[in-house]
């Protein structure tokens, strides 16, 4: 038997097994350092010392040697200019091209050689003087110069809602909490990589990118060139989390160098210069007022954000307080977002850029909780919307409710002891958080194109990127779904400038915006193919009207009739042509995903040492595509997340102004050892809303929340706030006295 209907379950929601799976493993994946391009030599940074200041003399003679080509230096006079913010270039200046130094690790020269080695040597033997000026690099040193800047691509960074002094006057408990968090840095495992090639005025860029696109275009505008003169491939990336969701200066210099050298030039950052040369998650220092009626309502909400800036620019204001605006039914709600410069390098977009502030809320709403005599999971409640507070509009699949009972359940959560210290083991004390996850998902347009050959297999084609989420996986399926072919039958092309355009993979926007696109793609190519064996003398569905017939499993059938049928590929071989059809970008609703999480820490009170021994979530997602791979996303939230709240933070010497941890040594992520069993379930109920089979962006979703419950977890444990992450072993030492 076969559905009357592809719309209804086939493959979509399968846990099937990665496209993209096995020539990862094997190693036949080609990742931009990979490119086979002949001739290409290679480039190595040369980094500022200091944080400020200028450069005063710049000795490349002891770099001579052995296969050095070149030294490049801002005397060099490099051809290019600062693309615009529109590109996705977020950092306003573009080092060699002035002798400013305005942040410690700023490139000052570019060492080019025909190997790795010589070019690592050469770089290292650079001589160059500085006259430092003094610097910032302590969001503390300058608070008192705080500024809201003016409205950036998130919109106005100030926003009110009803009268939050009348909102906290009125209510019977308010709370007020201060919040910190630091600094933070992406590492991917493949550190960022471009390789440069010219062919006259023609530029082909191998690049680790998140966005190739908005690579094509920044490099487009910093070149002179055409858009349709630049070509950016990246078929493969090795992580990204947001490092490589905007355009970043050694990607425009390394195409500069290599125009100026006409010769293909690669540059791979080494793990101390991805610390330096993209964005970071800026430190943030955040003060929460909430208030509330005896039922535990809220009557008002205050939330001030002040985070780090460079001194060359403001557009780095990504740590949104989206959840106070939207996660809770509140009339009065005040959000405010201040900036500090500092002499550091630009700040940026790292997975999840709203985990900070939905820290802060989700810790305020715990110690609400407490002051009120409410558990956690019945304030949430109490607090529940299934509307848009800002707009009014419905939440699409608002499953927030379905999430805290199941999480609940799963967890066991009937069965706490509220009061904190009250919970033990033979070897320490164990606590039990909770707290809501929330994020937005983007509303990028995206293209798409496919074609079905003549054997009925179906290619499509899409100018977006697998940044390891499984992209190539889910559009595998939604494309054989909507046309009503197996798995199998259907391949996902992205990573190339030359297929149809489509946005970043960032902002959880490209399962919607691409799905959206495969879908209308396929639903056009899928009509013809109707068409073609509706007016075939000798098919069996020839006669029936085109709105009568039915694709599932690689064959049409007469809807209602389903032994009435023909193999797609019957179709195509009668039909003689390929059959294609591309759609043009449309947008797809900004889409709101949540969850609720659910945490059991062991706190040892002898060490300090907190460990997270059982993590639950439960999310609402819309319409999952793909268990597995959600999954997967779900688990890695929650990792990311314990490295968040206990060990994650960039050490910067304020002083010198340099980061002193910048490798995997000193920045201490979670393994293996601290990372307990993760129990991960999904609402799965499908979004009205969305024009991608119901599904809605997820993937920054699962670290959102996950930080609080460990916050809240530790403190239901010792009986102390942890108001500054890392929650590390001395500040457990010292609460505990």
């Amino acid at each position: 038997m076969f559905p009357a209907s592809s719309s209804k379950p086939g493959v979509v929601g399968r846990p099937i097994a990665r496209a993209d799976g096995v020539a990862k493993v094997t190693g036949a994946a080609t990742y931009a350092a990979d490119a086979d391009v002949p001739g290409v030599v290679h480039a190595v940074l040369v980094t500022s010392d200091v944080a400020r200041g200028r450069i005063v003399s710049i000795d490349t003679g002891p770099a001579a040697g052995r296969g050095v080509l070149a030294v490049v230096t801002h005397r060099t006079g490099l051809a290019m200019t600062v693309p615009g913010i529109d590109a996705g270039v977020l950092k306003r200046f573009l080092p060699l091209r002035d002798d400013v130094i305005r942040h410690a690790g700023q490139p000052v020269a570019i060492a080019v050689a025909e190997t790795p080695a010589q070019a690592q040597e050469a770089a290292a033997r650079v001589v160059v003087r500085y006259d430092a000026q003094p610097h910032r690099a302590a969001l503390a040193d300058a608070l008192d110069e705080a500024f809201t800047p003016p409205p950036g691509p998130l919109g106005p960074n100030e926003r009110t809602r009803g009268d939050v002094a009348a909102g906290l006057a009125a209510a019977h408990v308010t709370v007020e909490a201060e919040y910190a968090t630091p600094t933070h840095h992406h590492n991917p495992i493949e550190p960022s990589a471009t390789v440069a090639v010219w062919d006259g005025d023609h530029l082909t860029v191998y690049e680790s990118t998140q966005f190739i696109s908005g690579t094509q275009g920044a490099l487009a505008q910093a070149f002179g060139l055409p858009r349709a003169n630049v070509r950016v491939i990246s078929p493969y990336l090795g992580g990204g989390f947001g490092a490589k969701s905007a355009v970043w200066p050694h990607t425009i210099l390394t195409a500069a160098v290599a125009r100026h050298l006409r010769r293909p030039v690669k540059l791979v950052l080494s793990r101390a210069d991805m610390y330096t040369s993209h964005g970071h998650r800026a430190e943030t220092l955040q003060a929460v007022r909430l208030g509330a009626g005896r039922d535990g309502r809220l009557t008002a909400i205050d939330h001030v954000v002040t985070q780090q800036v460079s001194t060359t620019e403001e557009f780095g204001l990504v740590n949104g307080a989206h959840s106070a605006r939207l996660l809770y039914a509140c009339a009065n709600v005040h959000t405010l977002q201040r900036a500090v410069r500092l002499d550091l390098p630009t700040g940026g977009l790292m997975r999840s850029p709203e985990a900070p502030t939905g820290h802060a809320l989700e810790c305020t709403m715990d110690e609400l909780a407490y002051r009120l005599g409410i558990d956690p999971v019945e304030l949430r409640l109490r607090n529940w919307t299934g509307v848009n507070p800002e707009t009014g509009a419905p939440h699409g699949s608002n499953q927030l409710r379905e999430c805290y009972r199941r999480g609940a359940e799963r967890f066991g959560w009937s069965r706490r002891n509220p009061r904190p210290g009250s919970m033990r083991d033979r070897d320490g004390l164990i606590g039990w958080g909770m707290a809501t996850a929330a994020h937005t998902a983007g509303s990028f347009g995206a293209a798409a194109a496919v074609t079905i050959g003549v054997d009925g297999s179906a290619r499509f084609e899409s100018g977006t990127q697998d940044i390891g989420t499984g992209t190539y996986t889910i559009m595998q399926q939604v494309g054989a779904q909507t046309l009503g072919l197996t798995a199998h039958q259907v391949t996902f092309a992205l990573g190339d400038t030359r297929f149809p355009v489509a946005g970043p993979s960032a902002g959880s926007g490209t399962a919607a915006s691409v799905g959206a696109a495969v879908i209308r793609a396929a639903t056009a190519a899928r009509d013809q193919v109707v068409a073609a064996a509706v007016a075939d003398p000798g098919s069996p569905l020839h006669g029936l009207a085109p709105d009568q017939v039915g694709a599932a499993d690689g064959w049409l059938f007469a809807a209602g009739q389903p032994s009435r049928r023909v193999a797609y590929r019957d179709v195509m071989r009668r039909h003689g042509v390929a059959i294609t059809a591309t759609t043009t970008p449309a947008p797809v609703p900004p889409g709101w995903s949540t969850g609720a999480v659910f945490v059991e820490v062991h706190v040892d009170p002898l060490l300090g040492r907190v460990r997270v021994r059982r993590v639950v979530g439960v999310f609402d997602t819309g319409r999952v595509l793909n268990r597995q791979t959600a999954r997967s996303q779900a688990i890695g939230g929650a990792v990311w997340a314990i490295g968040f709240t206990l060990t994650e933070h960039t050490l910067i010497d304020p002083h010198l102004g340099r980061i002193v941890t910048p490798n995997l040594s000193g920045y201490l992520l979670p393994v293996n050892a601290d990372i307990p069993d993760i129990d991960v379930d999904f609402v799965d109920v499908p979004d009205p809303t969305s024009p991608a089979l119901g599904a809605r962006g997820f993937g920054e979703v699962p670290m959102t929340g996950m930080t609080a419950a460990i916050g809240n977890a530790v403190f239901h444990a010792i009986g102390h706030r942890m108001r500054d992450l890392p929650i590390t072993q001395d500040k457990i030492l010292a609460a505990l006295g």
